[in-house]
This record gives C-alpha cells, structure tokens and sequence, in this order.
C-alpha cells in the first residue's frame, strides 16, 4: 500500500444516508446541503452561449481582453474598486483557484509552509494547504462569526504563506473587517487572500472587498457560480497584487488552465447584467427569511446572516448529526453537519437557500405553517 496521501472522504458525500431518508417522504427529499444553484440561468447568457464561435480557438488562458475589462467594469460598479484590467485573471470556478494557490504560493517561497484559515471556514481552503504538504493552522473566530486576527500565533504569522478571509463567510454569513486583515497581512509579510464570491448577497450594508483597501498584498476571488447560476459554466476570476497576479497569470499558462472560450464570452455577458442578480438576490432573500420561520417551527431559533445564502443553525443539545437526521426523517430536509467546515462548528448545521420556492413551500407545509 502506498503510505503516501490518501484522501479523506469528500464531506458531501457522507450524508448519502440522510439524502435516502428524506426522499422516502411523500414528495421527495428537499436538499439544503449544498449551495448549488438551481434557478434559471439569465437569459442574456444563454444568448451568448448560442455563439459557437469562441470555441473554436484556444481561450486565453489569463482571460479574454473582453472578460477582463467586463471585471474590472463590474468591480468600478458593484464593489466600488477600480482596476487594471491587466490586474485581472481568470480562473477556472473558483475552487481550483482556492487549492492550488498555496502550492505555487510556496513554489514562490518556500521559505514559508503555513496557510491560516477562519477555523470555520469552507473545507477547500485547508485542504489546499494539505494538498500542497502546507500546514494548515485554523485562525479562531469571534461571536460574530468573524476573524479574531490577534488570536494568531506569531510563530504561525512568522511561516505563514498566506491569510485566507471570507466575507461574507460560507457557512456562518460573518462580515470580516478586511481593512483589518489587509492591513494584518501587511505588517506580517504574508498575502491575503480574500475569496469573495458572496459578496453581492451582503444583507448589512454593501459589498465588501479587500481591494478598497489597495492591492499590495491581496488577492481577491470572485465568482460567477452563485450571483449568476453559472456554477456548471466554472467561470472565476482573481485580482490584487499586480506582482502576484502577474505571477498566477503566467504560472497558470503553462499549467495549461483555460477557461472555455464560450464561458468567456457568456461571463462577460453575465457580468454586463445586474437585473438578473438583483432579481437573484431577492430571491435567497426570501427564502433566508422563510427557512428561518421553517426552523422555529422545528422549536430552534436561528438568526439571518450578516451575508451569503447559508442559515447556520446552533443545534440544541450540540448533536449536529442527530439533528440532521431528524429533519432529515421528520421534514425531509437534506443539511450539512458543522463538522465539515470544521471542528468548532461541530454542533451547527448549515443550511442553504437554494432549492426553489416550491420546495421551500413544501417545507413549510411539513411543518404546519
């Protein structure tokens, strides 16, 4: 047997078991476990899907002229940051991005072999650091589900490759001061890199980015997966340090990392159009509110999130797994365990707003309301 890395095995998949149990109910099982999309894609992309043109050449592989100015375009409107366009690549969804940043971040460094994560977090960001043969160090959270950055260890900050913020955070909604974590990052040395993706479904105020803060240092990551329901089309996109940008960009050329010439031309498309993600945003908006009143009437009292389409529930008793199986086998309803976003959200579940309104409808008749 190889003694070498073995992968554990993939969170979601280990509550097939609850997924079977909720489908045994009269309609079906409503599955809230991940945040997959399941409203219509906009119409102003499936246009440009028509075009066959763009798949006939390779694709840019830092991104076409046209999808980076659309970022920098949408970013000057929807985040109030400008940018270079030639500070801009693409990136193939978001989640190649998050693990295999740390491998060539330490390519660049190897002096240092640490990444730091919110200690609950989306598992990608240490599996990343593991993939790498990083260390992955959990950075504690306050009460607000935030980043407590004097909590990290200076040993830690001193080897740390990079920071990785999340706001609003998957699975908690937390909001991070990112003046603060940019700021953090660079009085240690060490990059940060903000994955933002949720950015337009911010209910406390507006969009947040590290990138109001200036570029030195970070690295901001966006997506296409959730404001627009594209998470099939895997379009991202990453900006900041024109430094490290320019570094990923090249890098990512001779892995050979292209996002599809028609998903190029369909993002620049969908990042052209804000009706549809406001229209989308009204939408997880509702339904946050209605699963809200769902989990009251299971008797747990859950609040909305600062941002992000997640309701993170504490369980009564701490028994996540427990509780999953209850609504699992009483309502129906498919969640998440804390424990896979880490140990500190062992007695959380997480659910999120994605399936359609009738099957909220669904649940909400399940539970008498």
């Amino acid at each position: 047997m190889v003694a070498g890395f073995q992968p554990p095995p993939y969170p979601f998949d280990r509550i097939d078991g609850l997924r079977q149990v909720a489908a045994s109910l009269p309609g079906g099982s409503v599955d809230l476990s991940i945040g997959n999309p399941s409203d219509p894609v906009p119409e102003v992309v499936a246009a440009a899907l028509a075009d066959s043109d763009p798949a006939r050449t390779y694709p840019p592989s830092i991104g076409s002229a046209d999808l980076r100015r659309a970022v920098a375009d949408w970013a000057d409107r929807s985040l109030g940051v400008g940018l270079d366009p030639a500070a801009i690549g693409a990136c193939i969804g978001t989640k190649e991005l998050v693990t295999g940043l740390p491998h060539l971040l330490r390519l660049r460094d190897p002096k240092r072999d640490t990444i730091l994560y919110p200690a609950v977090s989306y598992p990608s960001y240490a599996m990343g650091a593991e993939l790498a043969g990083c260390r992955a160090v959990a950075v504690p959270l306050d009460a607000q589900w935030c980043l407590d950055l004097s909590a990290i260890d200076e040993s830690d900050a001193a080897r740390a490759l990079a920071l990785w913020v999340n706001t609003p955070g998957n699975p908690a909604g937390g909001l991070d001061d990112l003046e603060a974590a940019s700021l953090w990052g660079r009085s240690h040395g060490v990059t940060v890199l903000s994955d933002e993706c949720y950015a337009e479904f911010t209910w406390q105020g507006s969009p947040r980015s590290v990138l109001r803060h200036g570029s030195d240092g970070v690295l901001a990551v966006h997506s296409l997966s959730k404001r627009s329901n594209l998470a099939g089309l895997r379009v991202g996109y990453y900006a900041g340090d024109p430094d490290l940008v320019t570094y990923l960009q090249e890098v990512r050329k001779h892995q050979g990392f292209m996002v599809p010439g028609p998903a190029q031309t369909a993002a620049v498309a969908a990042l052209s159009d804000q009706d549809h993600v406001d229209m989308q945003r009204d939408r997880y908006r509702r339904r946050l509110e209605s699963l809200v009143e769902v989990m009251a009437a299971v008797g747990v009292d859950v609040p909305m999130p600062g941002g992000g389409f997640y309701l993170w529930v504490s369980v009564p008793g701490g028994d996540a797994w427990g509780f999953a199986r209850r609504l699992a086998d009483e309502v129906g309803m498919v969640v998440s365990p804390g424990e896979f976003f880490g140990d500190a959200g062992s007695d959380h579940v997480r659910l999120a707003a994605v399936a359609g309104d009738e099957r909220i409808g669904l649940l909400r008749d399940r539970v008498g309301i």
